[in-house]
């Protein structure tokens, strides 16, 4: 049977609405200022899945007998950098023996580690690619509470999600799930940040991240938590370059300051921080701190805690003067503490004066070679042949890993050890 043009024409244009009808374009009063944020920035953020390996402990013959089982976190990034460099929470990627990140468009790549650091919850990874979707961190040193905010991530394992609210909140302190520490200077919103939403960015109205989602709040529905833009950009920087947050030398031993303190110093003050001890030749001791000072203000924000001071010269880059307020005998003063890199020998050079420990790697243990007698490692008992195994709750392998810690402790006035002899392993404070 034969069937003419024009027929099969006729028919082809009386089914076109059924199937070829052209994709209907939304309003452009629907394009609003929060889709085209989305639209720019969504490409770059990323699914990161974190697999780890575990042995679960038999219950008859213990750890060695049990099964390995693969438990699996999931969180969100986002890239930096066209070739392949993502930002992340620490936590997302702790322990983790394979990593993936997976794209909107599904492509799924393996990442390495370039650096973390659990204090700031920071994690940078790379992953292979040379023209990727990138956004850069952008600043958070102007924000206006009641501001738009967008978060973007993978919350629950939906990708590509999602979120608006508003800037709640600037300067939150945050503890842990754990409780062993406390997060400081966060950004609260009220955009919906749940699990897995972890590592994904914080965005305002100009396309800027602003901060790093991280945390929310056990119980709490519309309340979560950001790393700011401007601590998260040096942090992320020590990690490219050294694989790990580098320690700041100030050589100030700072004290919280409330009623309690005020009382057993008989300050007039109860908030601020005050300074213990300012270390003889150190950058604090050259701008003219002195013991007994109340730090009231870090730049243009008061001051209620220890952790303000540490979290803003933490903030900045390495060459900076953190401007302060200070009170001091009755009266008010301003003074620059300058943020300087400490000594290659200062870790060392405490943990012998102050501690009073020499320490050498020896059979791939760092292991205590000598104890200097009268010091408070020889009033615990500390000897020759011990082994230290961690630091303020971290793995030291190397004499360089040690000095590390010890240089953060200096800040935080004590030093905590885990010391090992024979079968036997033991927690042991110092006040440096």
């Amino acid at each position: 049977m034969k069937v003419g043009i024009a027929a099969l024409l006729f028919v082809a244009s009386a089914l076109a609405p059924l199937g070829a009808s052209p994709r209907p374009q939304p309003s452009e009063s629907r394009r609003t200022r929060v889709v085209e944020i989305v639209d720019r920035v969504a490409p770059a953020v990323v699914n990161i899945s974190a697999e780890a390996i575990v042995r679960q402990a038999d219950p008859f013959f213990g750890q060695h007998f049990g099964r390995q089982r693969r438990v699996q976190s999931l969180g969100s990034g986002f890239v930096v950098a066209a070739n392949g460099t993502v930002v992340t929470n620490a936590h997302v990627i702790d322990g983790a023996a394979r990593i993936l990140v997976t794209f909107g468009d599904g492509i799924e790549l393996e990442a390495e580690v370039l650096g973390f650091d659990r204090d700031s919850d920071l994690a940078v990874l790379k992953v292979e690619g040379t023209s990727l979707a990138s956004v850069e961190l952008g600043s958070s040193s102007d924000l206006m509470i009641g501001e738009t905010v967008i978060a973007l991530g993978n919350p629950l394992g939906l990708s590509n999600s999602v979120t608006t609210g508003v800037l709640s909140a600037r300067g939150r302190t945050v503890p842990a799930d754990t409780g062993e520490r406390l997060f400081t200077d966060f950004l609260q919103t009220d955009a919906s940040i749940n699990p897995g939403n972890s590592g994904g960015p914080l965005v305002n109205l100009d396309g800027e991240v602003i901060g790093i989602n991280t945390a929310i709040v056990a119980g709490a529905e519309g309340i979560g938590f950001a790393i700011p833009a401007d601590r998260a950009r040096r942090i992320v920087d020590d990690l490219l370059r050294y694989g790990s947050l580098q320690p700041i030398w100030t050589g100030l031993r700072l004290l919280s300051l409330d009623r309690e303190v005020a009382r057993r110093y008989d300050l007039p003050l109860d908030r601020g921080a005050l300074v213990e001890r300012v270390h003889p030749g150190s950058p604090s001791a050259r701008s003219g701190f002195r013991p007994g000072d109340v730090v009231l203000e870090v730049g243009e924000r008061h001051v209620t805690s220890r952790d303000d001071v540490m979290t803003a010269v933490y903030s900045v880059a390495v060459g900076s003067r953190v401007p302060m307020k200070i009170w001091r005998d009755g009266a008010e003063q301003r003074l620059d503490l300058p943020v300087e890199r400490p000594p290659t020998d200062l870790g060392v050079n405490h943990l012998q004066s102050q501690v009073g420990l020499f320490v050498e790697e020896l059979r791939g243990r760092l292991t205590i070679v000598g104890v200097r007698r009268g010091s408070a490692a020889d009033r615990k008992g500390l000897g020759r042949g011990d082994l230290i195994l961690a630091a303020n709750g971290q793995p030291v392998e190397t004499v360089e890993h040690l000095a590390r810690e010890v240089l953060r402790a200096l800040d935080r006035g004590g030093l905590l050890l885990v010391v090992r002899r024979g079968r036997r392993s033991y927690y042991l404070s110092f006040r440096l």
